[in-house]
């Protein structure tokens, strides 16, 4: 049985803001279990786009631009996934893979030494009302830290012979692209087309639709094009590219975007007659521009991706142990250097995941 230490090491966020607001400290106190929940020993912790966003409040309705990890971007009060403030400080991280040390009260003892993936966006806490959850590290602690606790039934068991940082590279990135892929309905021979391709969830999205049967048209940077064919894109167009140079008008059945930006309404255009448009992001910026006529007019279904239904974290549990995906991991680093991965992440240079891995 492990022993559990009365001080942890963690990274608080002690406010909205640039990396100063980061602060790594070696005396926080190990949480206590409620009795519904359970104390995880965090193996391994990913970089996402979603805590470097709620640090520097780009979900204010007041932010107009791309993403920026550098400075506070938005308002306090709306600054979070659910538009209300938070209390500070919080500690972040969506992805925590890990091993449960303690149980709660209400929670089976035989639970202990679980290794166990944490969904990122939960409903135990919002009684699985349809379309609200929590996000881990924003409206409950997440995992930059030795240890965390978690609600029993968001932690789902894991048997798998990865890495401790390939399954912490799983639950943020690979459910935001299954779940974008479910609620789209991909199917098998169906022409997708994934923007920011490269990312966390744009390679995840890649090995997902593929293994529906799908055939992939991925848009990335030239000098990632060879990596996202690896992946198992079928065809790579050059992000710099007129989308509508590269792609023919009404070819593909349907749109993942996490990109948005200025050039969005191409995205409609190639779409075919009756297509889906499925969105999870807006890193090169929130607002675009809409010709109503070419969403009317060509039937298309617009569908926004943010609550996911628990089978898409337990689809994923099933592909890890069966072997059906491979995680992609770039790069690790100790749970020190957040800033340094941080930035690393927002540098994109790197394809597939960053993870921290805490001593």
């Amino acid at each position: 049985m492990s022993i559990i230490p009365k001080t942890m090491s963690a990274v608080l966020t002690t406010g909205h803001g640039g990396y100063e607001v980061l602060e790594y400290r070696n005396d926080i106190e190990v949480p206590i279990p409620n009795s519904d929940q359970v104390l995880i020993k965090v193996l391994g912790a990913g970089i996402n786009n979603t805590d470097i966003n709620t640090r520097t409040a780009w979900y204010s309705k007041s932010v107009k631009g791309e993403t920026n990890a550098n400075h506070s971007q938005g308002e306090d009060g709306d600054g979070s996934w659910s538009g209300e403030p938070l209390e500070f400080p919080i500690i972040q991280g969506a992805d925590c893979y890990g091993e449960i040390v303690a149980v709660g009260d209400n929670v089976d003892a035989g639970r202990i030494g679980e290794r166990v993936l944490v969904r990122t966006m939960q409903q135990y806490a919002v009684d699985y009302r349809p379309y609200e959850c929590w996000t881990m590290g924003s409206e409950c602690d997440g995992a930059f830290a030795q240890y965390m606790v978690a609600f029993s039934d968001e932690s789902f068991k894991i048997e798998s012979n990865w890495s401790n940082a390939e399954l912490a590279s799983i639950p943020c990135a690979y459910s935001t692209a299954e779940n974008l892929l479910e609620r789209s309905g991909v199917k098998q021979g169906e022409i997708v087309l994934i923007t920011g391709a490269s990312g966390g969830v744009g390679s995840a999205a890649i090995q997902l639709a593929k293994r529906r049967g799908a055939n992939v048209v991925a848009i990335s940077s030239k000098s990632k094009s060879d990596l996202v064919k690896e992946i198992g894109a079928n065809t790579v167009v050059n992000r710099e590219d007129k989308l509508t140079d590269s792609i023919e008008n009404e070819s593909i059945d349907v749109v993942i975007d996490l990109v948005a930006g200025e050039r969005w309404g191409d995205l409609l255009d190639v779409l075919k007659k009756g297509g889906r448009y499925a969105a999870a992001g807006a890193i090169a910026g929130p607002l675009v521009e809409l010709d109503v006529r070419t969403l009317y007019l060509k039937d298309l279904v617009l569908i926004g991706c943010t609550f996911q239904d628990r089978k898409v974290f337990e689809n994923l549990i099933g592909y890890i142990e069966r072997n059906e995906i491979t995680p992609l991991v770039s790069k690790t680093y100790p749970l020190k250097d957040i800033i340094t991965a941080q930035k690393d992440f927002v540098s994109k240079k790197y394809v597939g995941k960053l993870v921290l891995l805490p001593k």
